[in-house]
């Protein structure tokens, strides 16, 4: 069942879009958020580091090296050179991750976009970005690379649950999610939802019926994260001054399950658990071996018997 798992893995689609493995390359295109200079707030989501979530990501000419390096590591190539050179079936999605990466005039879009797309064997682009950052002329300039090449656009909504994201600073409403899940959609835009489980106030109810509000836009796709507690964040400090409760791993095991089970099998998977750097997690401490929490997962899967979309549809 997909490809040997319980759920519908991007990786595992892409595969089969693709022929061969494709690999994402986490970018830094630069840019800033509007609820961090000021248009809409300061700081940031509370949870959120100076690097905009993306703190493994880079440039494009240093995440091909990245790639290059860890490909001889493995021992597959005999080659030191670039990684096209040493793994020509392997594809690659140039995924601006770090901050807002629609917050920028277009004119300064097309040219990252299109010098990501100059690289060798980079076949789509995945940009993060806020519903609240997807004006008109933005909109048209994706659906112009939409037809060009294999995209698809991740928004951040993390909960549905309004007063969880007003404490966090999320600083947009459900409204503009709404708004602009339409507008995509209606322009054959591939979508993809975050969801954050841990936050605090929220419990399994909360993290499912998120999953359900996200789900009724029919996404492309889904990342669900454990909540991550950094050094140089706000949320941190507060855990660090008053802490709070964390979910355990059996407890995210659990909920992540619970939420693939109701989530129709035709979203793809883009993440079931996160990482952090290891010199900024402060909590919680399991999530630092992100392959024992997959494996984890796989082995509730077969306990139970389920996989991804066993309840789909149900109340």
């Amino acid at each position: 069942m997909f490809d040997g798992l319980h759920y519908n893995s991007i990786s595992s689609y892409l595969k089969q879009q693709f022929d061969c493995k494709v690999i994402k390359l986490s970018l830094d295109a630069g840019l800033t958020c509007p609820n961090r200079d000021g248009t809409k707030g300061f700081g940031g989501c509370t949870f959120c580091s100076d690097s905009g979530s993306g703190d493994f990501a880079g440039t494009i000419e240093q995440q091909l090296a990245s790639v290059s390096r860890k490909w001889n590591r493995s021992g597959s190539s005999p080659s030191a050179d670039a990684a096209d050179k040493e793994a020509p079936d392997l594809k690659y999605i140039a995924y601006f991750q770090s901050h807002t990466n629609t917050y920028a005039p277009v004119e300064k879009l097309r040219r990252l976009w299109n010098e990501a797309l100059d690289h060798e064997n980079v076949v789509g682009l995945a940009i993060a970005t806020r519903p609240d950052c997807l004006g008109p002329e933005v909109l048209e300039l994706l659906s112009e690379y939409n037809k060009k090449t294999f995209l698809w656009v991740e928004l951040g909504l993390q909960t549905a649950n309004e007063q969880t994201a007003e404490k966090f600073n999320r600083c947009w409403k459900n409204a503009d999610f709404e708004k602009v899940s339409y507008d995509l959609s209606t322009r054959g835009i591939k979508r993809v939802t975050h969801l954050i489980l841990g936050l605090p106030g929220e419990d399994k109810e909360q993290y499912l019926s998120s999953a359900k509000y996200a789900a009724s836009f029919d996404p492309f796709g889904v990342k669900i994260h454990m909540l991550h507690l950094m050094e140089g964040t706000a949320m941190g400090d507060e855990y660090k001054s008053a802490p709070f409760p964390l979910l355990t791993q059996n407890e995210y095991v659990s909920c992540v399950c619970d939420i693939l089970e109701i989530l129709p099998q035709t979203i793809t998977v883009h993440r079931l658990t996160g990482d952090a750097p290891q010199d900024k997690l402060i909590a919680p401490d399991w999530t630092r071996n992100k392959h024992t929490v997959l494996n984890a997962i796989q082995q509730e899967f077969k306990r139970r018997g389920t996989y991804q979309g066993y309840r789909a549809g149900q109340k």
